[in-house]
């Protein structure tokens, strides 16, 4: 897999949404029980009971989306007797399975998670936006997240890890991407290179991405990141796909920079 760090592709407007969307990832973050441990690296049973309780009440789970009824016994938030347990109990609010597939669009596990997902929304979001126009890239942004929650939802019907992160909803910006510019030149850096930097077209690079997204999801090739919902990703690539076919469809081509060859004289 290679690394984007920026695309070759300018823009007409200033992508506010796309920078609001980031702010409004990082605010909620930085209101998340676990925030600061993920920067320390030093997490108390206290912590991560807050940080559960918090992903019971706030975050997609598949078995609440699947049966439209939220758990029974949550965490309370509270340490359990035994080391590295937690309380739970009858929730003490009620919760929409529906909605929390909004609120789990902006809630992530740690900054590793929300930077990642950050960086490439950054990279190709500006020009989704400026294509789609401001609220039609919000509600494309928001119908790729909730396809890629319930879709992953209805493939593991009986799960109840939480759901958090933005990476359905930004797979969804990388597959409109891949469809309507695909020969936009994205500068990567390749890790098996010695994170060489190269300007890759962006089919090679987000048709690579959604390959070993896919090859994850399926089995076919082992990550170290087990807990990674692979298959949403799937789903929100193929949502993004579909829009953004549709988009191309209905709208001219699009206009690619010219970097003049260099001549010798």
């Amino acid at each position: 897999m290679v690394l984007p760090v920026h695309d070759i592709n300018p823009v007409r407007r200033t992508p506010w949404v796309t920078y609001g969307l980031v702010a409004a990832n990082v605010i909620v973050l930085l209101l998340t029980p676990g925030s600061r441990s993920t920067v320390t690296g030093a997490t108390t049973t206290a912590q991560l009971c807050g940080q559960q309780a918090f992903f019971d009440h706030y975050a997609a789970i598949p078995h609440e989306l699947t049966t439209d009824h939220p758990l029974t016994q949550v965490a309370t938030g509270q340490p359990g007797p035994n080391p590295e347990t937690c309380y739970i109990s009858k929730p003490a609010y009620h919760k929409s399975p529906f909605l929390s597939v909004l609120f789990s669009m902006f809630i992530h596990e740690g900054w590793l998670h929300l930077l990642g997902n950050m960086l490439f929304l950054v990279i190709f979001g500006n020009n989704i936006e400026d294509k789609f126009r401001k609220v039609p890239y919000l509600l494309f942004y928001l119908f790729c997240g909730y396809i890629a929650a319930y879709g992953f939802a209805f493939a593991n019907q009986t799960s109840v890890e939480p759901l958090v992160g933005a990476s359905g909803a930004i797979a969804g910006v990388l597959g409109a991407y891949l469809v309507i510019y695909p020969r936009a030149k994205v500068w990567s850096l390749v890790p098996f290179l010695f994170f060489i930097p190269l300007r890759l077209p962006a089919w090679l690079v987000l048709g690579g991405w959604f390959v070993l997204q896919w090859a994850y999801s399926a089995g076919y090739a082992a990550s170290g990141a087990g807990s990674v919902a692979y298959l949403a990703h799937v789903f929100g690539f193929l949502a993004g796909v579909v829009v953004g076919l549709i988009v191309r469809a209905t709208s001219p081509p699009p206009q690619y920079p010219i970097h003049p060859r260099l001549r010798q004289v």
